[in-house]
């Protein structure tokens, strides 16, 4: 007996490499090198991504403040004496404009700086529109600081910290109505004296929404609770609805034409645009229920039809990877249909379908164009509700609304917000996931 590869019949060792393998290495080698290319260009854009949201939407978080010694002239304030808070109520912020202006004049005159500027009114270009209101409301809570000199910290001018944060230039001032280039030194020179400074904006995330003219006190606070009170309808209303529906459809549904068309219709819901259920949305909770319009309520239940179709897929699929055997062994020592269903194979599913929950609760909370259809984007949330009924059934906005509509106006500081309102979301939607993934872990069981 003779070896094979060693004859000189032409026959090859196999330990020799053909051509027909080296192709198919080459092949391999080259699938590989397009998957890592793949992986790198996505990581890369992601990468980027990522970059230019943190680079845009950090400033959001500092803001300009002037720190201003105003005398609260009790001539003007309360001219009767008498602290009354009802006679206090009726000095407006037009009371209040001139004593800040010329406490800014006065201040700068001390400090020793010189300013082109012969009246108080026209350094007024550096102080938010806001200011008078800030001084009027904490008047109101205190009225004895009337009569005194009061240190308030005033929000400087959307400019002002724009120039501050490098987003306003002495180019771009030179085309603005609003303020010129000597209020730009004057504000160099009191950022030098201390005066002027830039800390941490709380108020961007507790605060509330503003008009357009005072962007600087713009806040996404209200439209967090507005958000947080349609997640609780969504969580309320999906998650019971959608796993009882799929285990009837999984479990207990028998097999026919009826229920594989539905089966059927809640995959096609799955793909259905968002804006289709704000349509429906509506049409029957808005103008056939008469629920009120931009309520949270209505945005929930809109978000509620959306996701279901995600939850009742992700649950079926988590109870289809329970095995059979388990049902098997249930009814096998005399268990129900419903006892093996309840008692076994949900347990063993529950961290799919929590996971499966989560994630379309994240899906629901990114959603603007159903909120879009029932009033919640052209919505200024300007107040905190009082109560949990007024949370769920007054006008607020959500989130992507409010970042929707701080994109949309004209004055670069609400772009800057809309950044920072993204960096707030991703960080709202990251800490689901991590949530999902945790809780995966906790029910995990093996078999």
């Amino acid at each position: 007996m003779t070896d094979a590869t060693s004859g000189s019949g032409g026959a090859s060792s196999l330990f020799t490499v053909d051509a027909l393998t080296r192709k198919r290495n080459a092949a391999e080698t080259r699938f590989r090198a397009y998957g890592i290319i793949a992986i790198t260009v996505s990581l890369l854009f992601l990468v980027i991504l990522l970059g230019t949201i943190i680079r845009n939407g950090m400033p959001a978080f500092q803001q300009s403040f002037i720190t201003l010694p105003v005398h609260l002239d009790a001539a003007k304030l309360d001219k009767n004496g008498n602290r009354n808070p009802d006679d206090l109520k009726k000095v407006t912020t037009f009371g209040y404009g001139p004593l800040i202006d010329r406490a800014l004049e006065v201040h700068v005159a001390e400090l020793g700086i010189e300013t082109p500027f012969t009246k108080a009114k026209e350094l007024n270009p550096l102080l938010s529109a806001s200011a008078a209101a800030i001084v009027r409301d904490q008047v109101l809570a205190s009225p004895d600081l009337i009569g005194k000199t009061v240190e308030f910290r005033i929000l400087a001018s959307s400019r002002v910290d724009g120039y501050l944060k490098g987003r306003v230039t002495r180019d771009s001032v030179a085309r603005d109505k609003s303020i010129n280039a000597e209020h730009l030194d004057l504000a160099d020179a009191l950022r030098k004296e201390g005066v002027l400074t830039k800390g941490f904006n709380w108020d961007f995330i507790t605060g509330a929404d503003a008009s357009e003219s005072r962007p600087e006190q713009a806040g996404i606070g209200v439209s967090m609770l507005g958000s947080f009170f349609m997640m609780l309808v969504v969580l309320i209303f999906s998650l019971p609805i959608g796993v009882a529906a799929s285990i009837y459809l999984e479990e207990f549904a028998a097999k026919n034409r009826f229920n594989d068309l539905i089966e059927v219709n809640i995959s096609n819901l799955a793909a259905v645009p968002s804006i289709v259920f704000g349509i429906l949305g509506l049409a029957v909770f808005i103008q056939f229920a008469h629920l009120p319009q931009s309520a949270p309520l209505v945005g929930g239940l809109v978000l509620t039809l959306m996701t279901l179709p995600t939850i009742i897929i992700s649950t079926r699929a988590s109870l289809k990877s329970v095995p059979p055997s388990i049902r098997d062994a249930a009814l096998g020592v005399g268990a129900s249909k419903m006892q093996s269903v309840f008692h076994h194979v949900l347990p063993l599913a529950m961290p799919g379908i929590l996971t499966g929950t989560i994630i379309g609760l994240a899906q629901a909370l990114g959603e603007t164009a159903p909120l879009l259809l029932i009033g919640m984007v052209g919505y200024i949330a300007s107040n905190y509700p009082n109560g949990i009924a007024e949370g769920f059934l007054n006008p607020n906005s959500a989130m992507p609304a409010q970042i929707y509509e701080w994109a949309k106006r004209a004055d670069p500081a609400y772009y800057e917000r809309a950044w920072g309102g993204i960096i707030i979301l991703l960080l709202f939607l990251m800490t689901m996931n991590i949530i999902a993934i945790i809780l995966r872990r906790k029910f995990e069981r093996r078999w």
